[in-house]
């Protein structure tokens, strides 16, 4: 039985527009009979839109899309289609001496359905970029995390957990085993597989250290096993994993092979194993495929991912190919988000009057490394330009990106909603936002933060001197004008961009 609902009416705006834009390409480049398409085919173009409009309702086509999958809307586009060409090119076919012709019916559908299912493609592509959905993991109240005593294994204990770990992993990893933990002691426990029925069934605080020699590239549910051995942790429990990094796979491509080969095996290698899972229309049928195994990982990753889950990195070695982690439980896990990582991210910084608001830009950070913020500061210095020096969150095509400033052309979306402004200073995060000076916070408030910074002008290079330069504009602006001032530093920045090379740091 048919529901009726309320359309949309952006969505029925953009049919129509949809629809006149492949009538008009149709009717002026390709090749027809008649020399007044428009006059011959005006009464049955409205009557297929009309009908279209009609159709596309009954298979609610025009519901709110954030309450519809993108499956479910790509098979009602489908059959929207499917029966508008079956309806009249039926029609068409039975009439001996129509004047009407199938291909050019065709050819629209098919153009109306390959433009309507990339619009919704587009769409649903952002949606998950920014949009996660709640994982089914609850864990239980967390009580007294006093851990069960532990005592030394028996002779022949010890002897088997030597053979297993030497089997699976090598010597060296035993090693690594004996000095990082108490490998020879009953509240350590070891596995070389994953279930998470078995997991289920470990007491809670059993054990205080885990370790999991599995590597992580084959594990589905990384994150989910994170959180429960997290749970089952007392407070500061170890925890032990491996995996394969992205760098050490391309080097072993690249030296397996000649340059232009290893290129062509790495981007095939690289799409496969690292865009497919990460992708929401492959997603499922990589992990049916695969079974979740040898996925592409970057370290900041799964640094990103154990903090996420409530872990803080102790140390970590690389043995042969493989890096170790050695890292400690302190706090709960986060509630497990179906994290998926669009082209497209949304950032929250300080605006005029400390209002937080979105920021726009093109992904040029690994997945997760919006969780290693703290960690990066701690162990990474400024550099010039008040950037991390080695930041091991940005990709490859991210450092090219912020060197040209590409990954910052959708602020033009704040630029036209009002957020910002062509000048200003930048806008920052909390964390960077409490680096400054109180005064010069609060002159940053009055103001729209900007597209092209102060720094730009003056290129300063340490943070107390960009400071010092976004202090100068502040205050310019102040006395002078903001108008006046903007169109001055806008020049100095062209300027300098053009003949002194500018570039982001």
């Amino acid at each position: 039985m048919l529901k009726v609902y309320k359309p949309r009416l952006w969505l029925i705006l953009t049919d129509l527009i949809l629809i006149s834009a492949n009538i008009l390409i149709v009717f002026n480049f390709f090749p027809l009979t008649t020399r007044n398409p428009i006059s011959k085919y005006f009464f049955p173009v409205n009557l297929t839109i009309l009908v279209w409009l009609l159709v596309s309702y009954l298979f609610g086509r025009y519901r709110s899309l954030k309450t519809i999958s993108f499956i479910k809307s790509a098979f009602s586009l489908f059959f929207t289609s499917l029966f508008i060409l079956v309806f009249f090119g039926g029609f068409i076919l039975i009439q001996p001496a129509s004047p009407y012709s199938q291909n050019v019916l065709l050819t629209i559908v098919l153009g109306v359905f390959v433009s309507l299912y990339f619009f919704l493609l587009v769409y649903y592509l952002y949606k998950y970029a920014v949009q996660y959905d709640t994982l089914n993991f609850n864990p239980d109240k967390r009580l007294s995390a006093i851990p069960h005593p532990s005592h030394s294994l028996s002779d022949d204990a010890v002897v088997e957990r030597k053979m297993r770990i030497t089997e699976f992993s090598g010597e060296k990893v035993l090693a690594f085993l004996k000095r990082n933990t108490r490998l020879y002691e009953s509240g350590t426990c070891v596995f070389t597989e994953f279930s998470s029925k078995e997991l289920e069934n470990v007491d809670h605080y059993q054990f205080s250290t885990f370790i999991q020699l599995k590597r992580l590239n084959h594990i589905r549910g990384i994150n989910q096993m994170l959180a429960m051995v997290n749970e089952k942790l007392p407070d500061d429990g170890i925890f032990v994993c491996c995996y394969k990094s992205q760098s050490t796979i391309k080097q072993t491509i690249y030296q397996k092979h000649s340059k232009l080969i290893a290129n062509s095996i790495y981007i095939v290698y690289f799409l496969y194993h690292r865009v497919m899972p990460k992708f929401f229309l492959t997603k499922r049928l990589y992990y049916d495929i695969t079974d979740g195994k040898k996925r592409v990982l970057s370290k900041t990753e799964v640094l990103g991912r154990l903090n996420y889950c409530g872990f803080i990195l102790e140390r970590q070695f690389k043995i042969n190919d493989m890096n170790y982690v050695v890292a400690r439980r302190v706090k709960n896990s986060e509630p497990l988000l179906d994290r998926n990582y669009g082209a497209l991210i949304k950032l929250k910084r300080k605006g005029k009057d400390g209002k937080m608001f979105s920021v726009f830009k093109f992904r040029t950070m690994h997945p997760y490394a919006e969780f290693l913020q703290q960690y990066i500061y701690e162990n990474n210095d400024l550099q010039e330009g008040g950037k991390f020096k080695r930041d091991i969150r940005i990709t490859t095509l991210g450092r090219f990106m912020r060197k040209y400033w590409l990954d910052e052309l959708p602020m033009l979306i704040n630029l036209v909603k009002g957020e910002m402004k062509l000048v200003g200073v930048r806008p920052l995060s909390t964390q960077y936002f409490n680096l400054y000076s109180n005064e010069l916070q609060e002159k940053r408030t009055k103001f729209k933060p900007g597209l092209l910074p102060p720094f730009y002008a003056d290129i300063p290079k340490t943070l107390s001197e960009i400071q010092t330069s976004e202090m100068k504009y502040l205050t310019e602006c102040e006395n002078k004008g903001i108008v006046r001032t903007d169109i001055k530093y806008f020049f100095l920045i062209v300027k300098n961009i053009l003949i002194k090379k500018a570039r982001s740091a």
